[in-house]
């Protein structure tokens, strides 16, 4: 039986990245359920070691990866680094697959998690390109 998103109870809540205000409220936003797991790990992912403050492990250090030569060598250790970071810092999100593939002349990395979200049967699919800038 679904239910509607009316009837849906909350069960995990971030904040919006930007920090938006609601309109009405004067509150700010917040994203819920699966939408907050999705934006954990894509911070997860575009978060480099070291960036953070106070907790240097933190992070998918992938953008690294774009300067490695694209062999399926490289796809399957960015495929291991990732299942390995959610594992160890993002519980909410059971990983089922992680599919990784790339464009040699862009230097781009196209990312496809699917996972399952704790509490959530339906699995859930992020897509994430990662492109290099310099």
């Amino acid at each position: 039986m679904a239910t509607s998103p009316l009837t849906q109870r909350i069960i995990y809540s971030d904040l919006f990245t930007n920090l938006d205000i609601h309109p009405i409220r004067k509150t700010v936003l917040r994203k819920t359920n699966v939408d907050a797991v999705k934006q954990s790990i894509r911070n997860l992912l575009l978060t480099d070691k070291g960036e953070r403050p106070f907790q240097p492990d933190l992070g998918g250090n992938i953008r690294a990866m774009l300067f490695e030569n694209a062999t399926p060598q490289t796809f399957d250790f960015v495929k291991q680094h990732i299942e390995a970071m959610i594992e160890s810092y993002e519980p909410r999100a059971d990983v089922i697959d992680v599919v990784v593939s790339g464009d040699t002349d862009s230097h781009t990395m196209f990312i496809q998690i699917v996972f399952r979200v704790i509490n959530i049967q339906d699995p859930i699919t992020l897509e994430v390109i990662l492109e290099r800038v310099r």
